[in-house]
């Protein structure tokens, strides 16, 4: 019973890794061996930045990639087909939180400030504003901009796809 559990719990926790990556299309993370699946379920860690790499500064907006935000327009119908992804724990209603927290008025927000949901430390004191470019650097890869967020996705690596989702938080409706 008990390893029967264990697998239901690793199969839920790989579903929701995969949903919040978009199926895993866009991810290099290969799925879990046999061997891991049989392992005794352990609490999900929260994402670290690998030791040899600082989080850039709050008003640092490079990307890894080197796109620049400016470079680029986003086209909000095209992002509010990549956001369906993100619809697994977020959503744009006002005051509606989720797994994650709304994303209403994202756009010049402090991160860490929508009333009721529980954020990390590391959020709360990041000292970032969720200004476009700043979302833009973080879709990216959100543990490099905030380690230790419990948010799980991946990110976006193709900058156009941000730019659209960008374009589409900044009027979902």
């Amino acid at each position: 019973m008990v390893r029967m559990k264990t697998v239901a719990a690793v199969v839920a926790l790989s579903a929701l890794t995969a949903a919040c990556s978009g199926g895993g299309s866009e991810s290099s993370e290969t799925a879990p061996s046999t061997s891991e699946a049989e392992a005794p379920a352990a609490e999900p860690e929260v994402a670290a930045a690998p030791a040899d790499t600082a989080p850039p500064a709050a008003d640092d907006v490079s990307t890894k990639d080197g796109v620049e935000y400016a470079s680029l327009t986003g086209d909000a119908a095209a992002g509010k087909m990549v956001f369906a992804q993100c619809r697994t724990c977020h959503v744009t209603d006002p005051g509606v939180n989720r797994t994650g927290p709304s994303l209403a008025g994202i756009v010049g927000r402090p991160a860490g400030s929508v009333e009721g949901f529980n954020y990390t430390d590391a959020n709360k004191n990041s000292g970032i504003v969720w200004t476009e470019e700043k979302l833009f650097q973080y879709l990216e890869n959100p543990q490099r901009v905030i380690p230790k967020t419990k948010m799980i996705f991946a990110g976006l690596p193709d900058a156009q796809k941000r730019a659209d989702v960008i374009a589409y938080l900044k009027n979902p409706s």
